[in-house]
């Protein structure tokens, strides 16, 4: 059975750091692309960053450029988000997701989702 968890969201100030994790189960992340998005109460779910499967292509939307890093361990068969200077507008329920290639990092080039984990962003 595939499954996708992710962890580490948290309620943080302004200029703080997360790092979210995405545990997969039932196939080997490193066989896959992988993404991460979010959502923010009444917007549509927003490519992140996605990571191709041997790592030669990855992707940040604009807005995390030079804050967010994404990266891989494949021992623990697990995916990370790095995210540093945290901003308000960061605020969203975060999903990373999986599947065998992306193209543009958009939700629907990806079957398989986890549940999510909430990241608040506030003083």
């Amino acid at each position: 059975q595939v499954q996708l968890v992710e962890s580490g969201g948290d309620l943080v100030q302004p200029g703080g750091s997360l790092r979210l994790s995405c545990a997969a189960s039932g196939f080997p992340l490193e066989h896959r692309a992988i993404g991460w998005f979010r959502q923010a109460p009444g917007k549509e779910r927003e490519g992140v960053s996605c990571i191709s499967m041997f790592d030669d292509s990855i992707y940040y939307t604009d807005s995390v450029k030079g804050r967010f890093t994404i990266s891989r361990d494949n021992a623990k068969n697990t995916v990370y988000l790095q995210m540093n200077n945290l901003k308000p507008e960061d605020t969203a329920v975060y999903y990373c997701a999986a599947d065998w290639a992306y193209h543009y990092c958009l939700s629907s080039e990806f079957a398989s989702w986890g549940q999510g984990t909430q990241v608040t962003v506030s003083s």
